[in-house]
């Protein structure tokens, strides 16, 4: 492999980042980091950003007073400050409202009217401003949208349209085939469903000026703002410099686009449809499910919308990190037991790999003089499992290893080894194969937490081992 492209989706400015924003961007920044260990840093691009554009950026901007950009700059900034205090290590954090952005959405805008893929209509229909998409009766409760308790308003409007379904033909051969891949076989068939049994209606790409004033202006009619399908949806090459830069020629299409299940219908269905329109090859699209806290729907009404800057505060980036994936499969609907934390940090980090790391260095600092020769050679624990995005597995793989080694230790008591010179050499040999283990655990877990990672590695690897001064994980 020459390269690797990752993407989150960018992420909307009308809400403030959460566990759910951070669990898409860490299994991102999770697999750049491997990837990056396996053919180069220069090899390796992740994107992440802000979408930022829309009515209600809007309507949030004139509630605060101020203008839509300086509402933009600031909500942007709070997720640029969230992945800092992750540690996050993206290669570039794209805004919609950037001028290059807006630039080549323009170009690309232009190019689909001349492909003639684009036409006029007008559509009536209820219209959800907090959604902000036209939304049908079905989908009403009690005469309101359920997801923001507001009736919506009937609207009229000129709009410019994709011709979707023109495309839906091709997009079903092309998930049929693979071209068009979509994790996990699951999510696959679901897309497939879509085509067959549902109607697919072709998407509008444009809004009135009167219904969303904040936006990147239709080139060719003045009185339409870009809708965001084209304009969000774009953002994973216009990052590249689309279409002539160096980074997209490297790195289009993207091996890794990962996005939750809400949005799956847009990058399955819409997204390559535009992709095909401009006649570019497909990525490969990874979903995961939904959330549950603590077994109830993510709800600021319930006031258990858990914002990870306050994970990092209680535990740190890379301790959070560990907590949030090591509870579940990726591609799974899950429940984040955020009471459980506490629990699974003492087990898993205290008692479990702290404990074998202070166990290890302090028998070999004791017995043999902090002398100790290793075979430095990475067994790739967890690779197999990174490779095909498990990342829970591949947590499970190392913590395996980890267990094996402390069982191993009470099973052989090595203090009592070394009371008879006659089984120095068994001793030896026991304290060998664990350090082996630890090198291996180190490296394995490089992607997951590579200050913890080093720590351990330095420790191993010195000339002479000696027991940390202070324990890797303090206990809680």
């Amino acid at each position: 492999m020459e390269k690797f492209y990752i993407t989150t989706p960018i992420y909307y400015v009308n809400d403030q980042p959460h566990i759910g924003h951070a669990y898409t961007t860490i299994v991102a920044d999770v697999l750049a980091r491997y990837w990056r260990a396996q053919i180069g840093e220069d090899n390796v691009y992740f994107l992440t950003g802000t979408d930022e554009h829309g009515a209600k950026i809007a309507e949030a901007a004139e509630a605060e007073g101020i203008e839509p950009q300086a509402f933009t700059d600031k909500v942007s900034q709070k997720f640029k400050d969230a992945w800092s205090n992750m540690e996050i290590d993206y290669n570039h954090f794209i805004r919609t409202t950037d001028k290059e952005h807006v630039k080549i959405i323009t170009d690309i805008l232009n190019t689909l009217k001349d492909k003639g893929v684009l036409y006029e209509d007008n559509y009536e229909g209820l219209y959800c401003v907090g959604c902000e998409k036209f939304i049908t009766e079905g989908e009403l409760v009690d005469g309101k949208c359920p997801d923001h308790n507001k009736e919506p308003d009937n609207v009229t409007e000129k709009n410019w349209f994709f011709k979707l379904s023109d495309f839906l033909p091709k997009i079903k051969a092309a998930i049929e085939s693979g071209e068009l891949a979509i994790y996990p076989e699951s999510r696959k068939n679901e897309v497939l469903g879509l085509i067959d049994k549902q109607h697919v209606p072709d998407f509008s790409i444009s809004r009135s000026k009167k219904s969303v004033p904040w936006g990147v202006d239709l080139p060719w009619d003045d009185d339409q703002k870009t809708y965001v399908w084209v304009d969000a949806l774009s953002n994973y090459i216009t990052a590249l410099d689309y279409p002539k830069g160096e980074d997209f020629k490297k790195y289009w299409p993207a091996d890794a686009q990962f996005m939750a299940l809400d949005i799956l219908k847009f990058h399955a269905l819409y997204w390559p449809a535009i992709l095909m329109a401009l006649d570019l090859p497909m990525p490969k699209l990874y979903i995961h499910g939904f959330f549950t806290i603590d077994g109830q729907k993510m709800s600021k009404t319930l006031g258990n919308v858990i914002d990870p800057n306050e994970l990092v505060e209680q535990y740190g980036a890379e301790v959070s990190k560990y907590l949030i994936l090591s509870q579940f499969s990726f591609g799974q609907e899950s429940d984040i037991r955020v009471e459980d934390f506490p629990v699974k940090y003492n087990a898993d980090l205290v008692n479990g790999l702290g404990n074998l790391v202070n166990r290890v260095t302090n028998m070999i600092e004791k017995y043999l003089d902090g002398q100790i020769e290793i075979d430095t050679k990475d067994m790739g624990l967890g690779s197999e499992e990174l490779k095909q995005l498990r990342f829970r597995e591949a947590l499970l793989t190392i913590w395996q290893v980890i267990a094996k080694d402390n069982s191993l230790i009470d099973q052989e008591k090595p203090w009592e080894l070394a009371k008879d010179e006659a089984n120095k050499d068994k001793l030896k040999s026991l304290l060998k194969e664990l350090s082996l283990d630890l090198y291996n655990i180190a490296l394995a877990l490089k992607p997951f937490m590579p200050n913890k990672s080093k720590e351990i590695l330095d420790i191993i690897t010195a000339k002479k081992v000696t027991k940390p001064s202070e324990p890797l994980f303090p206990r809680l």
